[in-house]
């Protein structure tokens, strides 16, 4: 394996789960996201997609960073790099739990809506 791999591979892993959520975003936020009551300070909707994409490139670069400092997959590892796999799979499911199935009171403050 090239000594590059891993470090592109970890660091656009995030984005998978990015682009999939994205399918399911796109058209809920011109159809059902535009009906919901937002607070003045929310930022516009084309705000979301360079912070995600910098947010997940960033996620995916620590944990490359993760990975070769300790090693590989080693037992060093598995603690740091399973809390940023479990993290990462509950980031994941935000998009379809709020934007897929609307359980808004699941994922943010009840109150906004």
């Amino acid at each position: 394996m090239s000594s590059w791999a891993p470090a592109i591979g970890l660091t656009l892993l995030p984005h998978v789960g990015g682009i999939l959520g994205g399918l399911i975003t796109r058209k809920e936020v011109k159809t059902w996201y535009t009906t919901l009551v937002k607070p003045s300070w929310r930022p516009p909707n084309w705000m979301f997609a360079p912070v995600w994409t910098t947010l997940y490139t960033s996620m995916g670069y620590g944990s490359y960073l993760i990975y070769k400092e300790l090693g590989g997959f080693t037992e060093d590892a598995v603690v740091p790099l399973g809390l940023y796999a479990g993290q990462l799979a509950l980031n994941w499911a935000w998009t379809p739990i709020f934007f897929g199935a609307h359980k808004i009171g699941w994922v943010s403050d009840s109150r906004i809506n």
